[in-house]
C-alpha cells in the first residue's frame, strides 16, 4: 500500500489529524490496533474544558482550552452539551486559593462569575452544606466517541483509508527516513507493509513504545486516572472542587448519567490499566464532602484511562506536569519524515491536530492553510447513535412493529443496530458486539450488557453477521470489558445486577467468562 501520510493512532488527535489533512486534499491511511478511540480518548471525563481548571497550575493550558473551547462549541455542536460549570469549596480548602482563582482566572481570559453560596445550592440542590464559595465558569461536556467518529467519516469521505486493529510491528529505515511501515491485522494475522512519504505518530500513551520501533526515544509519563459512572444524573453542571488538582474533585454530567473522577497513579505497564477497589473506595470517601449524595449513589461501572504527559520524571506528584502537548519533529533524532504528537487534553485535540498538520504539509510541500479552525465539523452517521437518549426518541416517533428493541436499559432497536453495521460494512470492517457498542449506547445502561449482549449477538447471527464461535468469542470479549468496570462497584444493587449476569451467562448457558 502506498499513500502521502500514514497515521498511527485512531483517537480524537489522530482523527482529527486525519480530517484536517483530508480538508487540505492530503493523501492519509489511519491504523489502530483497536478501534476508535481504544485507548485515552475512549477513557475521559468528558469534559469540554474551560480552561479553569488550570489558571493555578498551567497557565499555558488553561489559556488554548479556553480559545478551543470557545471554537469547538461553535464547530461541533452536535458533540457538546454546553451545561456550564461550577468551582466549589467546601470548609477546609485553602482559602487562600478560593481568594486567588478568580483573579487567575481574568488573568487567563477565563469568564468566571462569583455566585452567593444559597445561589450555587439552589442550582446544584445536591451541593454539600458546608460549601464556602462557589464560582461559575464555561465547562461544558463532549461526547468523546461522537467527535472521534465524525472526524474519521469526514476524512473518509475525502478519500482517507481507515485500517482497524492493525497494529504497527516495524519501520524500514534507510537514508534517514521510513521507506516502509510493517503492520499486522490483529484479527487475521496477515501481514501489511504501508509506504508513506511522512509518518504521524499520534499514540498518545503508546508514543514512546511506537518511537522506539524507529530508534528513537521520547521520555513520556504514564499517569492512569480511574473514573467511576453513576446510574443516573446527579448534577445539570459540571462540579469542580475550588482546590489544587486531586482525587475525585470533578463530577461531569453526561447524557443520562454522571461521571466521577479522578485519580492519578504513575504506571509502567499500559496492558495493565483498570480501576482498583482502593481508588473507588476513595473516590467516594473524598468526593462526598462536595457531593454528601454521592456516598449512596448507585455506581454502574467504573474505568480506567492512561495520561500521556511530557516531562520530567524527577516529581513525585504527576498532576504538577504540564497538560500541553509537544510535537516532536524527529529530524533531530535522524529521521527526516517522522513526527510524533502527544500530551494534551482532549479539548485541545483539534489544535494538536492543525500544529502536527502544518508540520506534516510543511515536509510535503504543501501550502493550504488549516480548515478545521473554521469549517464546523459535518455530524455523519457513523456518529450518530453514541448521543444519549436519540435512538429511543426516533424510535417512539417511528415506532415499526417489527423494530424490537435489542437493547432495554438505552432503548436501541435492530433498526440502529442495521444502520452501524452497514456503516462498518461500507468501510470494509467487521461488524461485532465490541463495534456496535462503540458506535451506540448498547452495554451502557443499568445491566452493563447482561440482556442487550446475549441479544445483539444472536440478531447478529441470525442476519448472518458473525458464526457462531465468532458470536460466543464476542460475548466472551465484551462482557469481560465490562467486567473490569462492574467489579470494583460491587455493592448494594450493582452486586445483585452482576448475579444475575452471572446466572445467565454461566449458570444457564454455560459459557465461561
Amino acid at each position: 500500500m502506498n499513500t502521502q501520510v500514514l497515521i498511527i493512532g485512531g483517537g480524537a488527535t489522530g482523527t482529527g489529524i486525519a480530517r484536517d489533512l483530508a480538508l487540505r486534499g492530503v493523501q492519509c491511511m489511519l491504523v489502530e490496533k483497536g478501534d476508535i478511540n481504544a485507548g485515552t480518548s475512549g477513557a475521559n471525563h468528558g469534559l469540554l474544558h474551560s480552561g479553569a481548571r488550570y489558571v493555578s497550575s498551567d497557565q499555558g493550558s488553561a489559556t488554548e482550552c479556553r480559545e478551543e473551547a470557545t471554537l469547538l462549541k461553535k464547530l461541533a455542536p452536535q458533540c457538546i452539551e454546553d451545561c456550564g460549570g461550577l468551582f466549589v469549596a467546601v470548609q477546609g480548602d485553602d482559602e487562600k486559593y478560593v481568594a486567588d482563582f478568580p483573579h487567575l482566572c481574568v488573568q487567563c481570559g477565563i469568564p468566571v462569575e462569583e455566585l452567593d453560596v444559597k445561589e450555587a445550592c439552589e442550582l446544584e440542590p445536591v451541593l454539600s452544606d458546608q460549601l464556602i464559595a462557589a464560582y461559575a465558569v464555561n465547562d461544558a461536556s463532549i461526547d468523546p466517541f461522537k467527535l472521534s467518529l465524525e472526524n474519521i467519516a469526514q476524512a473518509q469521505e475525502m478519500g482517507t483509508t481507515l485500517l482497524r486493529y492493525t497494529k504497527v510491528i516495524g519501520f524500514e529505515i534507510n537514508s534517514k527516513k521510513i521507506k516502509a511501515t510493517h503492520l499486522r491485522d490483529i484479527v487475521t494475522g496477515e501481514e501489511i507493509i504501508i509506504e508513506a512519504n511522512q509518518v504521524v505518530n499520534a499514540t498518545g500513551a503508546w508514543a514512546g513504545e511506537v518511537a522506539a520501533l524507529a530508534g528513537v526515544k521520547i521520555d513520556i509519563l504514564c499517569s492512569k486516572g480511574s473514573l467511576m459512572v453513576t446510574h443516573n444524573r446527579i448534577t445539570d453542571r459540571v462540579v469542580n472542587r475550588l482546590r489544587a488538582s486531586a482525587n475525585a474533585d470533578i463530577l461531569v454530567p453526561g447524557g443520562t448519567v454522571s461521571i466521577l473522577g479522578t485519580t492519578s497513579i504513575r504506571i509502567e505497564n499500559l496492558n495493565q490499566v483498570y480501576p482498583t477497589v482502593e481508588e473507588v473506595d476513595a473516590m467516594v470517601s473524598e468526593a462526598t464532602k462536595m457531593i454528601p449524595a454521592l456516598e449512596t449513589a448507585r455506581y454502574i461501572r467504573a474505568f480506567a484511562g492512561v495520561r500521556p504527559l511530557i516531562g520530567s520524571r524527577s516529581g513525585s506528584d504527576d498532576r504538577s506536569v504540564s497538560r500541553s502537548f509537544a510535537l516532536m519533529d524527529h529530524a533531530q533524532d535522524g529521521i527526516d519524515n517522522f513526527v510524533s504528537i502527544s500530551g494534551g487534553k482532549l479539548t485541545t485535540y483539534r489544535l494538536m491536530a492543525e500544529k502536527t498538520a502544518d508540520l506534516v504539509c510543511d515536509h510535503l510541500g504543501v501550502s493550504k492553510p488549516c480548515l478545521t479552525g473554521t469549517e464546523p465539523l459535518p455530524e455523519k452517521q457513523p456518529g450518530k447513535w453514541t448521543q444519549p437518549g436519540l435512538a429511543p426518541k426516533l424510535w417512539m416517533q417511528k415506532h415499526e412493529p417489527d423494530d424490537i428493541l435489542l437493547c432495554e436499559c438505552e432503548m436501541v432497536p435492530k433498526s440502529v443496530v442495521d444502520s452501524i453495521v452497514d456503516d462498518i460494512r461500507k468501510h470494509d470492517g467487521k461488524p461485532d458486539l465490541k463495534a456496535i457498542a462503540l458506535r451506540s449506547r448498547i452495554g451502557k445502561g443499568a445491566c452493563q450488557g447482561t440482556f442487550c449482549g446475549i441479544r445483539v449477538s444472536a440478531y447478529l447471527f441470525d442476519q448472518g453477521e458473525m458464526t457462531f464461535d465468532q458470536c460466543l468469542t464476542s460475548i466472551r470479549e465484551f462482557l469481560n470489558k465490562r467486567w473490569y468496570g462492574q467489579y470494583p462497584t460491587l455493592w448494594d444493587k450493582q452486586l445483585v445486577q452482576s448475579e444475575l449476569l452471572e446466572a445467565l451467562y454461566c449458570g444457564l448457558f454455560g459459557l465461561e467468562l
